[in-house]
């Protein structure tokens, strides 16, 4: 076994993960936004379900910030269950008796994917901040490169929620030659100022770490564990509505029945929040949360075709499925809209859902009977169209 750097909390991983592992761009490396070359470089992914003969039931799952290639089953480091576990799976709205359900880990991540916390060829050392800035558009580069050395031409779906949505507008606006349907959960064409904020209130506590050593704390064999936490902390809430936190929490103490009259975790919504944090260190890397969160700053699809979003999805065949929530307050609905405007501006074929719920911007992660529905229509519908059969 693997023992990750001390500095508590200390996580033990696999000396393997499992799962496949396929490198690109040591003969030719990719060119990046920000101009620089990266090869060779590894992606790490997951596949549930069978490719069909003719390779036109392939459904490609792309994970949010926090997320990794294991959305079913028990994640191998964590020991709990994928994150679209609710999602995917035989005869649920991402049918694997159905499906051919791709997950890669996206670049710059943690977990098996070439990010700053692996080696660099060059040096021998790890990246850390040397590793080259990505935007989600290289993101999805890498994924075109290993949707190719599948055999896959076209995918029958590319799907997520958050970044997820981000990349796979990315996906329908680049190569709309190769989604047949594209359904962006809770996402925006370009991220707002707001998000932004909160994306650097996090990189600011993680850079404060005494223990992040100018990005270089591998070496150092420390782990900022404490700016990382807080990170995460500040990230959670958004990821939650007032309604959500109030049912859950209230102002409920936690393990006591009057204020300490200190600044332990009085309240429940407090323990929380810590535990939250400090099991967000176990299974990901501090400077994988810089690079990801500049990538999803960094996302536009409005500045990179002139000003106008409707641009991006001219002539466009894919069929689109968009679907926002209530309650969402980090990505709102109208975020949502702006996409659908854009997209009807170019008549291209587009369903809009906004699913009632109080569960806020995760609860395209939860147990939602309105948005399951709402995808397995849409995905059915599409299915039916492309002769794709039932299990």
């Amino acid at each position: 076994m693997n023992v990750a750097p001390s500095g508590p909390p200390r996580v033990v991983w696999p000396a393997e993960l499992p799962g496949y592992r396929v490198e690109f761009g040591r003969a030719a490396p990719m060119v990046l936004d920000c101009g620089a070359t990266l090869g060779p470089f590894t992606i790490a992914y997951q596949t549930y379900g069978t490719l069909n003969a003719d390779k036109t039931n392939a459904v490609l799952a792309c994970h949010a910030l926090t997320g990794d290639q294991y959305l079913m089953g028990i994640h191998p480091v964590t020991g709990k269950p994928g994150w679209w576990e609710h999602m995917v799976g035989p005869g649920k709205p991402i049918d694997t008796e159905r499906y051919f359900v791709i997950c890669a880990n996206v670049l710059g991540g943690c977990m098996g994917t070439t990010g700053p916390k692996n080696i660099d060829p060059a040096t021998g050392k790890p990246w850390g901040l040397s590793f080259p800035v990505i935007t989600v558009a290289d993101i999805v580069r890498a994924q075109k490169l290993l949707i190719d050395h599948l055999g896959i031409d076209q995918l029958f779906c590319v799907t997520g929620g958050s970044m997820g949505a981000m990349q796979a507008l990315q996906w329908a606006a680049s190569y709309p030659e190769r989604v047949f349907s594209a359904v962006p959960i809770a996402g925006a064409a370009r991220h707002s100022a707001q998000n932004i904020a909160f994306h650097e209130v996090g990189r600011q506590a993680i850079m404060a770490d005494p223990d992040w050593c100018e990005g270089d704390y591998q070496s150092h064999d420390k782990v900022p564990h404490r700016g990382l936490a807080v990170a995460r902390m500040a990230a959670h809430v958004t990821y939650l509505s007032e309604a959500a936190l109030h049912r859950k929490f209230g102002r409920n103490l936690q393990d006591r029945e009057k204020l300490s009259y200190g600044f332990e975790a009085d309240f429940e919504v407090e323990s929380y929040l810590r535990h939250q944090g400090s099991t967000f260190v176990e299974r990901f890397d501090a400077n994988s949360y810089l690079y990801i969160t500049r990538a999803m700053d960094y996302f536009d699809l409005v500045s990179e075709h002139e000003g106008v979003l409707a641009n991006a999805f001219k002539g466009s065949k894919t069929r689109f499925c968009v679907i926002s929530f209530t309650s969402d307050w980090l990505f709102p609905t109208s975020e949502s809209r702006t996409i659908v405007r854009a997209l009807n501006a170019v008549a291209a074929n587009v369903s809009f859902v906004e699913v009632k719920s109080d569960k806020g911007h995760d609860a395209f992660l939860l147990d939602e009977v309105e948005f399951f529905k709402t995808l397995n229509g849409f995905l059915d519908g599409c299915a039916e169209h492309r002769g794709l059969k039932r299990p």
